[in-house]
């Protein structure tokens, strides 16, 4: 399965997408002003163009696990997004997403480079949901909103 990962930022918006196996995540070129109606199409033709069968976004929650003004602007992009594309949105904990793509360096943009590394962990979740032939990762080994996005 194809995904499409996001590191939502207002002004600019890091992308990066999995292999068709969902392996792996190659940063892509972020997208400008991604809330704009012109932001919101681009992803939208992105996803179709890459047959995304789902839209991971990164969640900017405090280091207590918060909400803030950026985690409520995310949740609102989140649901833009999904009234545009149709895709299910799959909201997910970025914490630290991008100090380990700043850490791991690179040539691509640092937004995208955290929406690879974002993408990473949350395909690394997947698999190990798939080898335990269930669920996966219990609740409180989660370190934060993980799953689906629930309003």
């Amino acid at each position: 399965m194809r995904v499409l990962a996001l590191d939502y930022g207002a002004a600019r918006c890091g992308v990066a997408v999995s292999d068709p196996s969902g392996t792996l995540a190659t940063p892509l070129e972020p997208i400008l002003r991604p809330a704009s109606k012109v932001g919101l199409r681009q992803v939208a033709a992105l996803a179709h163009e890459l047959g995304a069968e789902r839209i991971v976004v990164g969640l900017p929650v405090s280091l207590s696990g918060g909400d803030s003004a950026q985690t409520q602007e995310t949740r609102r992009f989140a649901d833009r997004l999904e009234a545009v594309t149709r895709l299910p949105i799959e909201l997910y904990d970025e914490r630290f997403t991008t100090s380990l793509a700043e850490r791991a360096g690179g040539t691509s943009s640092l937004d995208s480079r955290a929406a690879a590394v974002l993408l990473d962990e949350w395909l690394n979740v997947q698999c190990a949901r798939a080898d335990r032939g269930g669920s996966g990762v219990l609740d409180e080994e989660q370190p934060g909103p993980r799953g689906p996005r629930t309003g």
